[in-house]
């Protein structure tokens, strides 16, 4: 079950990175920047976390295949 992402998720993280906070592809490091005090729930700072993670993989993967 569960790999489609709400659109509140998925907005919201578009929203953090446009604000170039430096995110990485590491879910833990994206975990506390998004820190305890911002998200109103664990599940939903852990499931942004983890979508951010996801996208910076894909554009480490992108900009890769660029240079190729």
């Amino acid at each position: 079950m569960g790999k489609i992402k709400s659109k509140l998720i998925r907005r919201t993280a578009n929203t953090l990175l446009k604000k170039d906070i430096e995110f990485t592809e590491n879910f833990e490091d994206n975990k506390r920047m998004l820190g305890n005090d911002t998200m109103p729930s664990k599940k939903l700072r852990n499931q942004i976390a983890g979508l951010l993670g996801k996208i910076k993989k894909q554009e480490m993967v992108k900009a890769e295949a660029l240079k190729k």
